[in-house]
């Protein structure tokens, strides 16, 4: 459950039609189809150039401020910039010419993913190379990830409608992909996280099979043939274990690194790190086990990498419970640390194809690595053979995944003033310091139009429930340049419960977060106890206590925030996806502090979620819940009596992950008991909302709703209301 992004009747219509309606969209279902370096912040491989940003009058300098109360302030940073301006990003990758790939994914195409092509010469503008008609995305284990690579002037990537693998030439305008994989007939086979083969002329990849069950799939790592005439069907190399991830082939093409792990383990409780040695015939004849085969060490080994040389690189989490950086010694099948530090050097495998460090080809004795401590992300060299660190200056303080390019590097990250981006970093002689930072791309071109009404997040540390313990979030109070409220009042308080669990929120420039701080609302983003980003102990916190520790936690620090004098105690609003949807209903069901909530796509039933839900996640709640009576007791939906303030509800209705069931029943439920609710539905949405139109709407009638039924004032934007059951 890692995505973190009305009234029900007999009714079936469109959303243009329902907005046609006036004053209220009632009685309708709604299916909604110092060596310093230097930073450059212009967007060379934006759609359109942009070598400035313009100042706006989206960004006036009043003399002084308009007295109103919060929430009804006015702001540029509208539901359509929101739910139009901000691109995806699903990986990069450079190919022979030393030219940089990405995958995007737009709202505006109704979510479609498009591998794009940059250029070494910055005054050419980017060229996109997957064609038209196909966007590029796999959904093995639903989530997917690592759905391109690139070798040489090849790409070969997974089309999100068949979910067949294609190949096709980078350098040719006019190149059509070419189809590599059977046609089974539909999407019932997926593929992710793949690599080349040159010396076999093949492709070795994760294979999801799911022919024969949905809810079982059959996953092994296989290769596919470039060669011959006809399309073959994929020949498995590695199988038997209910999950595998990261395929990794050493440059001399003999030996296969990969990850494994098995029910009911996530792949961060427990996995293991694998090496097949592999025949001429392409067979793999061999294998041994590199890490978590001991039963003594608990670890959970993630992105094996091999050097030039031939050594083993990965990170795992073994003895100090935090992911670090290690490597294989392959004469005595031993294991060594690269460099030890209280921090977390990757991230949680939700999805496939996580690249958090590289090894710096010109100086093969160092890798550039991210590392995640105390809330922040930070750039850093560690030299394998000295053991040491060195930090390296960059205005990110959110990094993700890393990729070589011809002498530097190319980094995701972000930060409080930076949207997610993509910069090139390019360091000196020594990769001891950067030289030039320069972003290359961004997701949100335009957004410092708004500057000035950005809030920035403070990073906050507050007390549990439990004495000497605490937990984390970022906070975001409310900023306008025109605006300020009284000095009586306090600020309403939306609070966002993340996804996962097993996850992280990040402090970053998010304008989800800044179409509320706009308009008077504070804004806190809760890392509860079991959240990833702080070591393994903490992250474990909520083993058999979901539902409670982090329902403990969102409720603490609201009332954290109320007794800081930061929060208005009557107007404190709950929301969250997937994961932070269930924490929503479990947080209005069972606690009193929050006075209304939205859940997204959020779990109501546990133990039909786990009947109903996909393979990947089928027994993650039985390590976080429990047993058959908790399941029962941690699940809202059989406590509708408890619930006593009003909720809106919204669903995708291709969701595989929390099936619709969920919210229909907790709808349900709750309007028989005649509370305030309301319940969306997405056709075409799976889990997460990937259209403009859905993210837009979602956006609004959260606001419009907290506004009516908590917040007591009008909101500036004409938005109209949905019907809210046992309400209008």
């Amino acid at each position: 459950m890692a995505l973190s992004a009305i009234t029900t009747a007999a009714i079936t219509t469109s959303r243009h039609s329902i907005l046609s309606h006036s004053p209220s969209l009632s009685n309708l279902t709604l299916f909604i189809t110092t060596h310093r370096p230097h930073y450059h912040y212009h967007y060379r491989h934006s759609r359109k150039l942009i070598t400035t940003m313009a100042s706006s009058s989206a960004t006036p300098s009043p003399d002084h401020k308009t007295t109103a109360p919060y929430g009804s302030w006015h702001s540029p940073i509208t539901s359509d910039v929101v739910s139009g301006a901000s691109k995806g990003l699903g990986g990069t990758a450079v190919d022979s010419h030393g030219r940089l790939f990405w995958l995007e994914s737009r709202p505006t195409e109704a979510g479609r993913s498009v591998i794009v092509k940059g250029d070494n010469d910055e005054n050419k503008e980017a060229i996109d190379v997957t064609p038209k008609e196909f966007s590029v995305r796999t959904v093995a284990q639903e989530y997917g990830g690592g759905a391109f690579s690139i070798s040489g002037d090849t790409v070969v990537f997974s089309n999100y409608k068949d979910q067949r693998l294609y190949k096709q030439s980078t350098d040719s305008k006019d190149s059509a992909p070419v189809p590599l994989t059977p046609d089974y007939g539909g999407p019932l086979v997926s593929y992710a996280d793949g690599v080349f083969d040159t010396s076999l002329n093949r492709f070795i990849t994760v294979m999801e099979d799911r022919r024969e069950s949905s809810l079982d799939a059959i996953t092994s790592i296989a290769s596919i043939e470039f060669g011959g005439n006809t399309i073959q069907e994929p020949k498995v190399l590695v199988g038997g274990n209910d999950f595998y991830a990261f395929p990794r082939l050493d440059a001399s093409g003999k030996r296969l690194a990969w990850i494994e792990w098995s029910h009911p383990n996530m792949p961060w409780d427990k996995s293991q790190l694998w090496v097949g040695y592999i025949s001429d015939t392409g067979d793999v004849y061999k294998r041994v086990c590199v890490a978590g085969g001991d039963s003594a060490i608990v670890e959970s080994p993630t992105e094996p990498k091999w050097s030039d040389e031939g050594e083993l690189f990965f990170i795992t989490d073994r003895k100090s419970g935090f992911w670090n950086l290690h490597r294989w010694v392959e004469s005595d099948n031993t294991v060594a640390p690269i460099y030890s530090l209280e921090a977390e050097f990757a991230r949680p495998l939700w999805v496939f194809g996580m690249n958090s460090y590289e090894i710096i080809k010109e100086q093969n004795n160092l890798i550039a690595c991210t590392y995640r401590q105390k809330g922040r992300s930070y750039l850093a060299i560690v030299d394998k053979n000295k053991s040491t660190l060195s930090v390296l200056e960059s205005p990110f303080t959110d990094l993700m995944n890393i990729t070589s390019g011809v002498k530097c590097l190319y980094v995701e990250g972000a930060s409080g003033v930076h949207p997610m981006s993509i910069a090139k970093v390019s360091l000196d002689e020594q990769a001891s310091k950067v030289v030039d930072f320069k972003i290359v791309w961004s997701s949100s071109p335009t957004i410092s139009e708004y500057k000035s009404y950005f809030s920035s997040p403070e990073f906050i540390e507050f007390p549990t429930e439990v004495p000497g313990e605490v937990a984390y979030a970022y906070y975001y109070p409310p900023t306008n340049p025109v605006y300020q409220a009284s000095q009586d009042e306090k600020p309403p308080l939306l609070l966002k419960s993340h996804g996962g669990p097993t996850a992280e929120t990040r402090g970053i420039l998010n304008l989800n977060v800044q179409f509320w701080t706009s308009r008077g609302w504070a804004f806190v983003d809760v890392n509860y106890g079991g959240s990833t980003g702080y070591g393994r102990a903490f992250r474990e916190r909520l083993l058999e206590r979901c539902g409670i520790v982090d329902v403990n936690d969102c409720c603490s620090c609201a009332q954290f925030l109320v007794d800081s004098g930061k929060a208005d105690g009557e107007r404190l609003c709950i929301t969250g996806g997937s994961a932070g949807g269930y924490t929503t209903l479990a947080a209005l069901a069972f606690k009193k502090t929050f006075k209304a909530g939205a859940s997204l796509y959020g779990v109501a039933d546990l133990k039909l979620l786990k009947e109903e839900t996909h393979k990947f996640e089928s027994r993650y709640m039985d390590n976080l819940v429990g047993g058959e009576e908790e399941f029962f007791e941690r699940s809202p939906i059989n406590f509708v009596d408890q619930f006593s303030c009003p909720i809106i509800l919204f669903q995708g209705l291709e969701d595989k992950v929390v099936p619709p069931d969920q919210a229909r029943k907790i709808y349900q439920a709750l309007k028989a008991k005649g509370l305030p609710v309301a319940l969306v539905e997405y056709e075409g949405e799976q889990h997460g909302f990937r259209k403009a139109e859905n993210i837009k709407f979602t956006l609004e009638q959260q606001m419009v709703f907290f506004a009516r039924l908590v917040g007591h004032f009008k909101v500036a934007d004409e938005i109209v209301p949905i019907k809210i059951d046992n309400f209008d």
